[in-house]
């Protein structure tokens, strides 16, 4: 089979490769998946970078050399143990080697891909729908009537946000460029800061929840934007994102006075109970993915290229032709 490696830290283009590889096997609790679409993050950007160094991935070069995580497609082969799956279910999820013709996931990191949604649709929505869901949900606590503000709603999880938010009862602010605008207030945001003319942190607006994926203010900033009680959680970094993740995590907490509390999201977690509360939402249409870029699974490299210019508008795809 196909599948893009990565074997050295560098930049995609320099890096990336399309080989020929074994098909995988299911071990226990694992299913074998023919994918049919995958979608781009940063974080997989990040990890040609060298940032997997911290995590154990690799010191000189990456432990594994298999690239992508979010996918779509039909389960090809299920290992012992697994029982929400049979071969030809169509599902959705996340692994380590999506950018390939077949790729090998755990059973409790994907769900059944929701009827009626495209595989392109369903692969953009793993790590950036449930990063903005349980940002939203389970550490923001959103509430029916509360008012959320997304910077960087043109983004991957910004655009997932923005219509989480929604979903949730909340009044949204999106803040975002010029160009972003119209597609901020057409996925749902009451009201569009364009940043490049307004700065969303002395407008005298305040919000019970910011979500932050710019992660490019400082603590006394969103301070100034959050209510007596609000809270700011800080998902994407514009920059270096271990420096990003320092200073948020340190400075937030020795920082926040009184209700007012500024820390970091986290890595979402995957896992297949909040990819079936996503899928509903899909169903539903009241959350639709913001696709932007589509490339070929051979041109994995030049996406993730794209990716890395950290100004994307929505998902970018990578399309797999078997």
């Amino acid at each position: 089979m196909k599948a893009i490696l990565g074997e050295t830290y560098g930049q995609p283009e320099k890096v990336l490769h399309l080989r020929d590889v074994n098909k995988p096997t299911p071990g226990e609790g694992k299913v074998v998946v023919k994918v049919n679409a995958a979608s781009a993050n940063i974080s997989d950007f990040y990890a040609l970078a060298g940032f997997a160094r911290i995590f154990g991935g690799g010191l000189t070069k990456p432990k594994d050399p298999s690239v992508g995580t979010d996918f779509a497609g039909q389960v090809e082969a299920v290992g012992a143990g697994v029982t929400r799956f049979k071969a030809g279910d169509e599902v959705f999820g996340s692994c380590n080697g999506s950018f390939a013709e077949f790729a090998l996931a755990r059973e409790g990191r994907i769900a059944t891909k929701p009827a009626g949604v495209s595989f392109e649709d369903a692969a953009a929505s793993p790590i950036a729908g449930l990063t903005a869901l349980q940002c939203l949900r389970d550490k923001g606590s959103v509430q029916a009537g509360q008012e959320v503000c997304v910077n960087g709603a043109s983004g991957g999880v910004g655009t997932f946000a923005v219509q989480i938010a929604k979903s949730l009862g909340a009044g949204v602010t999106g803040v975002c460029s010029t160009r972003n605008v119209e597609q901020a207030g057409r996925i749902g945001a009451d009201y569009v800061v364009d940043y490049t003319k307004e700065d969303f942190t002395r407008d005298g607006r305040t919000y019970d929840l910011i979500c932050d994926i710019a992660g490019n203010r400082s603590i006394s900033d969103y301070k100034r934007a959050l209510k007596p009680r609000g809270r700011c959680l800080v998902v994407g970094f514009a920059n270096n994102p271990l420096l990003g993740m320092a200073k948020y995590f340190v400075l937030g907490k020795l920082r926040s006075t009184g209700g007012k509390k500024v820390g970091i999201m986290g890595i979402a977690k995957m896992n297949s109970q909040d990819l079936d509360s996503l899928s509903q939402l899909l169903v539903s249409g009241k959350v639709k993915p913001v696709i932007e870029r589509r490339y070929e699974l051979g041109e994995t490299a030049q996406a993730l290229q794209y990716i890395g210019e950290k100004h994307t508008r929505g998902k970018v795809i990578i399309s797999v032709s078997h």
